[in-house]
């Protein structure tokens, strides 16, 4: 008679509760590839920009004196950017943590509907974020990106338009993964920091990164604010390149995001919104 398989258990216990739950967050961790990404990406992103910045100013030291609260307009603009992204799929995330989204796509509600609607979100919710800020910039630091006048204007809908392309490629990556991948809708829009070039010109970058960002509208619009603030001319020719750009991103992000409803239908993975 052969002997039973001897079963090894974890230590019992307050230990053997920590290492339970412990062992389940590690467990988490190793089967989503968005969660192993996110713990690589801050501090790489960050010593990429920050790098950037310290390498433009060591060698431009007057070009702040000179751009008159370049660094500042640029923190607000790219705000627009990461707000409009981040209303659009929170939006879409409110949906899916009441799990609502269901229900949604079985009421006469069209998906280009939604995508309206999302949008619209997007744009009330950037408004008061960035509005908000923009006040606080006037009453501690006497600037105003008021003043830039219509090329704000500009600018504000150019950015706007972007973020709403990734907040939609965002929402379907998502749709795909599951609440898995939710961390995206905060860290991916952050990879463009470095090849927007919000703080510094597009010629600080390497030669061979400069085709890289001038593919992605923000670096048109960074560059087009710099010159308004420094040389005090509206670039027509920044701005129409950055919408076209816009065009071509919108039409990706819009493709993207109704496929993968469309292929959560057919799979029936709308009700399935967990890890």
């Amino acid at each position: 008679m052969t002997e039973p398989a001897v079963v090894e258990l974890a230590p019992t216990g307050p230990l053997g509760r920590i290492y339970a739950l412990a062992l389940r967050h590690l467990y988490l961790l190793r089967g989503s590839w968005p969660r192993l990404l996110e713990l690589v990406y801050w501090p790489t992103v960050q010593m990429i920009l920050w790098g950037m910045i310290t390498q433009f100013l060591v060698t431009e030291s007057t070009w702040v004196q000179q751009a008159g609260g370049a660094l500042i307009a640029g923190v607000l603009l790219w705000d627009v950017l990461f707000r409009g992204s981040l209303g659009f799929t929170i939006t879409f995330l409110e949906e899916m943590w009441s799990r609502n989204l269901g229900h949604l796509f079985v009421s006469p509600l069209r998906p280009v509907e939604m995508v309206v609607a999302f949008m619209l979100m997007s744009l009330v919710r950037t408004l008061i974020g960035t509005g908000g800020a923009a006040v606080i910039a006037i009453i501690l630091y006497h600037y105003s990106v008021f003043d830039m006048g219509l090329a704000l204007v500009a600018f504000f809908a150019a950015l706007l338009v972007m973020s709403w392309s990734f907040g939609m490629f965002v929402s379907a990556l998502i749709l795909r993964f599951g609440l898995g991948a939710e961390s995206l809708a905060w860290f991916l829009v952050f990879a463009l920091a470095p090849v927007s070039c919000v703080y510094y010109p597009v010629s600080v970058l390497p030669d061979w990164v400069e085709p890289i960002a001038f593919a992605f509208p923000s670096s048109h619009i960074f560059e087009g604010m710099r010159a308004v603030l420094i040389d005090h001319e509206f670039r027509f020719d920044l701005w129409r390149n950055a919408m076209l750009l816009d065009i071509a991103y919108l039409a990706g992000g819009a493709a993207a995001f109704l496929f993968s409803v469309r292929v959560a239908r057919q799979r029936g993975l709308l009700h399935q919104v967990g890890e």
